[in-house]
């Protein structure tokens, strides 16, 4: 099992859009994340800023994402979620989540 965690930032104007999406998180969405080995899948909200934490379960975490990329209903969801998001940097070269590095675990 791999953890993963990232960090955005909500556009202000959006906030209310993404959270309300959040709420009602689309069953095709939910069943493609599942598929794709991820698992213990949170996402925290803080003011503007968005973190977002999962575990990673399969054994070809690139093959994965490429899968959730392709699965058409995910790409719908990402287009109406990817308008209310923006990188947590200025400078990052990531249209909006960025991975984040461990610092520390304890089991």
């Amino acid at each position: 099992m791999q953890r993963y965690a990232m960090v955005c930032r909500m556009r202000p104007d959006k906030r209310e859009e993404y959270l309300a999406l959040h709420r009602d998180v689309w069953p095709g969405v939910e069943a493609t994340i599942t598929h794709c080995g991820i698992r213990n899948f949170s996402i925290y909200v803080i003011d503007d800023v968005l973190f977002g934490y999962y575990e990673y379960i399969g054994d070809d975490y690139d093959a994965d994402q490429r899968r959730m990329a392709a699965d058409p209903v995910t790409q719908e969801w990402w287009a109406r979620t990817a308008p209310c998001q923006i990188p947590f940097t200025a400078d990052a070269d990531v249209p909006n989540w960025q991975p984040l590095a461990e610092a520390w675990h304890l089991d």
